[in-house]
């Protein structure tokens, strides 16, 4: 079984990532823990093409394989520490090219066969507005 977890969309279509549990062990455990959740994601105006939430339960975490700079598919949290971290208790997941506005960890990605799923859907967030998603375990 794989070690990630699951969006699920509205019209119960199931989107795959998997954890980066070597590079940011941490960061999915603290994950992990706050499963499942089901939260209005929306498009974000700066870092590029991403959709983000910031109301996402609380994690103490420290930084881990922490960049500004993410690949396509790739999931980030901000870590709480250090407390000057802009994206604190930010949860983002980039369907295309960006750049975030401060260090997240970046702790899990996009399965390769749903990756088309994934742009499609932050293609649709983007021009329709937000959506309710499910974030569950696979």
């Amino acid at each position: 079984m794989m070690n990630g977890f699951k969006i699920t969309t509205p019209n119960n279509i199931e989107i795959s990532f998997e954890f980066y549990t070597d590079e940011a062990p941490q960061t999915c455990k603290a994950f992990q823990s706050i499963l499942p959740f089901t939260k209005m994601f929306y498009h974000a105006r700066v870092s590029g093409q991403e959709i983000w939430i910031n109301d996402v339960p609380k994690l103490d975490i420290i930084q881990e394989n922490a960049s500004i700079h993410i690949e396509i598919g790739e999931v980030v949290f901000g870590p709480s520490k250090p407390i000057r971290v802009k994206t604190a208790n930010c949860f983002g997941i980039y369907y295309g090219e960006g750049k975030g506005l401060d260090a997240c960890n970046i702790f899990a990605k996009v399965v390769d066969a749903d990756r088309q799923k994934l742009m499609e859907l932050g293609d649709k967030i983007w021009k329709g507005g937000a959506q309710e998603l499910v974030i569950s375990l696979l």
